[in-house]
């Protein structure tokens, strides 16, 4: 990999998902370990940078391995020329301010129903809001995502401005992965 001022040039595999869904028409790669080594965070972060040279941005989830991997959607596979099983030229920088992430519907919901818990939300930085719904967007079964996000609204509304005993990076919960390759 190299490094250019702040932007960082690697090559990898662009993979094919085992279980893609509903819209199949997505890959994604892995981050060599050196390249998620010089990004700010072991959680979500979000990069702007180029795949063979068109340009993009997005952000990068944790593998679980103390890296990250990158979702390709549909659009930038075809924009970059490439598709799975090819070898990829990406160059990435972390972008200089991480953008307002996306507050869930139900999440939204129930920061609405308590003022306390809204208004500490409002108080709290762009990442600690994007370890919060991390946190809740990585329980893998309904009850636990309600169950989180009950303890969010509590939590917030004590004054609690960051998510607590959420290992961002899925390393130590393995709560967080890649997704798996098809053969």
């Amino acid at each position: 990999m190299d490094k250019t001022a702040s932007n960082y040039r690697f090559e990898a595999k662009l993979l094919r998902p085992a279980k893609p869904g509903k819209d199949g028409a997505w890959a994604f790669l892995i981050l060599p370990k050196v390249a998620s080594d010089v990004l700010p965070r072991r959680g979500r972060t979000t990069v702007e940078g180029t795949m063979n040279c068109h340009p993009f941005q997005a952000t990068l989830e944790p593998d679980g391995q103390l890296s990250h991997w990158l979702r390709v959607g549909k659009e930038l596979c075809e924009a970059s020329g490439v598709r799975a099983g090819d070898m990829v030229t990406l160059e990435i920088a972390p972008v200089e301010q991480e953008p307002e992430p996306a507050v869930p519907a139900d999440l939204h919901e129930a920061l609405a129903a308590s003022p306390q818990a809204e208004a500490v939300w409002e108080n709290t930085t762009t990442i600690a809001r994007l370890d919060w719904i991390h946190w809740i967007e990585s329980a893998k079964h309904s009850k636990t995502r309600k169950r989180r996000i009950d303890n969010a609204c509590d939590m917030l509304a004590s004054g609690k401005r960051r998510v607590c005993c959420f290992d961002q990076s899925g390393f130590y919960s393995k709560s967080l992965s890649a997704p798996r390759a098809a053969d």
